[in-house]
């Protein structure tokens, strides 16, 4: 069982750097405010996603509530795995808790902003600053996502991508942890689900 509590610190250690990196930036940028960290190479730059990944909407109100409750299973089901994983008899390989640990901490950390954002703080602007408020109901929360790359332009002359931003998504720690842990699990544990 050290292991299943090694989990555990793992997962609430990364839930709380993400939140904690979202609220300082939600209480102190205001929405569309852009700061260098590495000249324009790499910026925190304060945006909030409404529905999916990537700024995609899913069907308004009713979308929403549709995809926060998939998340919601989606944590349940992760939660169950790790826990049938660690009791079963069979070795499993401590990388594949890992990463597994990784995508449903990162799952969670968006959760929290889906389910409680809407209700403890008010609408980010472009004036001003999120303060303790309401801007929504429960589970119609936007996510807050600062991370962005935009390492370079590309060339006009390049079809279908000329003039574009090489990486333009901003994400947040949360989204990070999802994708480095399911990244993770597919180049060194692919074995291990091949079997599953």
């Amino acid at each position: 069982m050290k292991k299943g509590k090694a989990l555990i610190i793992l997962g609430v250690l990364l839930v709380v750097i993400d939140q904690v990196i979202k609220v300082l930036v939600k209480t102190h940028m205001t929405l569309g405010e852009s700061i260098p960290v590495l000249g324009n190479w790499f910026q925190l730059l304060f945006v909030e996603n409404k529905g999916m990944a990537f700024g995609m909407s899913f069907g308004g109100v009713i979308g929403k509530y549709a995809l926060t409750f998939f998340r919601l299973v989606l944590f349940g089901f992760l939660c169950w795995w790790i826990a049938k994983l660690l009791k079963g008899e069979k070795k499993v390989p401590t990388g594949v808790f890992i990463g597994l640990t990784l995508i449903t901490a990162g799952a969670f950390g968006n959760i929290v902003d889906c389910l409680c954002y809407g209700l403890i703080f008010s609408e980010s602007t472009y004036d001003t600053v999120a303060t303790l408020g309401s801007y929504a109901p429960i589970m119609q929360g936007k996510v807050v996502d600062m991370f962005y790359f935009p390492l370079w332009t590309w060339p006009d002359w390049v079809p279908w991508l000329g003039g574009h931003i090489f990486f333009e998504p901003v994400f947040n720690f949360a989204d990070s942890c999802v994708t480095c842990g399911a990244i993770y699990l597919l180049l060194f544990h692919w074995k291990f689900f091949a079997k599953e």
